[in-house]
């Protein structure tokens, strides 16, 4: 049997801001409890041009055209070159994490290749586990960005393919930040092409970090050493598959909710993520009164009074527990009833409520551990299809699919993509046991929603 390629390095290098800024960015609550979670990891998957007369000038040309405006896009998002520093004293007790970008050395950049095709990546039922190759900082947890880069762009040439995979300190930077720094390199590197030496992006983020009223920005920890609060959670043996939803089919989801809950403020992805909560209860055959939940990693910037602006830099999320149930009761119910309660969830966290959590979070600091946040029962709904994924171009027209590395998987995990076609379409990348994946894909009710797309 022939083994699977592997991914082999080719160069890398670390790639300065334009200009470099001799700042320190001091980092929130939403930031600090981020320190034992993983580095973000999403990457697209792009179709090398054709015909391509010339394999080398090709890479070669476009690896410049990347370093080049990242150096410019890091400009604009110069936190991302910087490195984390914690300063500690004994007399008095103190200890802070903070980002500190004086003399920084970057962002890594590395080119990487790998003997598969587009197909390979792409079509397979599960996703394969080369694609974890496909991003560097495997494994790492955001503390480690004390000493390795706060954020790495890995270039994977495929036959016919490219993937470019970027790896970011969660306490950075949540997905709505990530996105905008994704956007706004894709923005830069289109302007090049167009001979514009200043290019101008259409969201700049906003540094200017937003504390609580009364909370001094260099944050007194509670801790003598990090390993009082890192731990390096491994993920059990999963299966990851990717689940497309047409906006045909969510539209059903949607009136059927509405329909059963007598009620028109569902919503469309609180009735899918009702379906896939229900259904993946189903398969894992919980006893009747074992508790089960739905958790949403929600954005926190429209909910604060006065609302932050989405180009805010840094975390504003928070994991809300949007439902819980027995698995009798939600199995029992129908899907409106499932979805009636993620709603009245999603619709009680106002400013409020977020204010009230960080107040807690600041009379007893909790930094997120992936192996005791997240109960075997539970389904967690992370990252948005409102993210713009497929607006990213860099010379290779739009991308074919997005994909994600090893970080922060669990069983129970699914990340919501926009779907290829756009117009509200959604696809799901799901994280299930093996025996548990097979069963979801034995249940009708999942199935009948699931619609079938092929970009290639």
């Amino acid at each position: 049997m022939a083994s699977t390629p592997a991914v082999e390095r080719v160069s890398e290098c670390l790639i300065k801001p334009q200009r470099e800024s001799n700042q320190v960015c001091h980092l929130t609550p939403w930031d600090i409890a981020m320190l034992s979670a993983h580095y973000i990891q999403k990457g697209l998957l792009f179709k090398k041009p054709t015909p391509l007369v010339n394999e080398q000038g090709f890479m070669k040309n476009l690896l410049e055209k990347l370093k080049h405006s990242l150096s410019l896009t890091l400009f604009h998002f110069y936190p991302l070159s910087g490195r984390l520093v914690t300063h500690k004293t004994q007399h008095p007790p103190f200890y802070a994490v903070f980002v500190d970008c004086t003399n920084s050395d970057g962002a890594r950049f590395i080119h990487a290749t790998l003997d598969m095709a587009i197909s390979d990546i792409f079509s397979p039922t599960d996703v394969p586990p080369i694609v974890h190759s496909l991003f560097d900082h495997h494994k790492a947890v955001n503390h480690d960005g004390h000493t390795i880069p706060l954020l790495s762009i890995q270039v994977t040439e495929l036959v016919d393919g490219v993937f470019i995979g970027c790896s970011m300190n969660h306490v950075i930077a949540d997905g709505t930040s990530y996105w905008n720094f994704f956007n706004s390199w894709s923005q830069i590197f289109q302007a090049q092409d167009h001979g514009i030496s200043v290019p101008i992006i259409s969201h700049p983020p906003i540094h200017k970090r937003w504390f609580p009223e009364g909370c001094d920005p260099l944050i007194n920890l509670p801790f003598k050493h990090h390993d009082e609060f890192i731990s390096r959670f491994e993920a059990p043996s999963l299966r990851e598959r990717i689940f497309h939803f047409s906006a045909e089919s969510i539209a059903k989801l949607k009136a059927k909710a509405n329909s059963e809950s007598n009620t028109t403020k569902i919503s469309s992805f609180q009735a899918l993520s009702a379906l896939v909560w229900r259904c993946i209860t189903r398969a894992r055959r919980l006893p009747y009164n074992q508790r089960t939940s739905c958790k949403f990693s929600t954005n926190n910037r429209t909910r604060m009074e006065p609302p932050l602006a989405q180009e805010y830099f840094g975390n504003s999320i928070h994991t809300l527990c949007a439902g819980t149930a027995t698995a009798g009761e939600l199995l029992e119910n129908d899907l409106g009833w499932a979805a009636w309660k993620l709603h009245v969830a999603v619709a009680n966290h106002n400013g409020e409520a977020v204010l009230q959590s960080l107040k807690e979070w600041l009379e007893c600091p909790l930094i997120y551990q992936l192996g005791l946040y997240f109960d075997p029962y539970c389904v967690m709904m992370g990252s948005s299809p409102r993210f713009n994924m497929y607006g990213n171009e860099f010379g290779m027209g739009k991308a074919i699919a997005v994909r994600s590395g090893y970080a922060n998987k669990f069983d129970g995990k699914v990340t919501s993509y926009p779907g290829h076609e756009g117009g509200g379409s959604v696809d799901l990348e799901v994280c299930l046991s093996p025996c548990i994946m097979t069963a979801l894909e034995s249940y009708q009710e999942f199935i009948n929603a699931v619609s079938v797309s092929n970009p290639l």
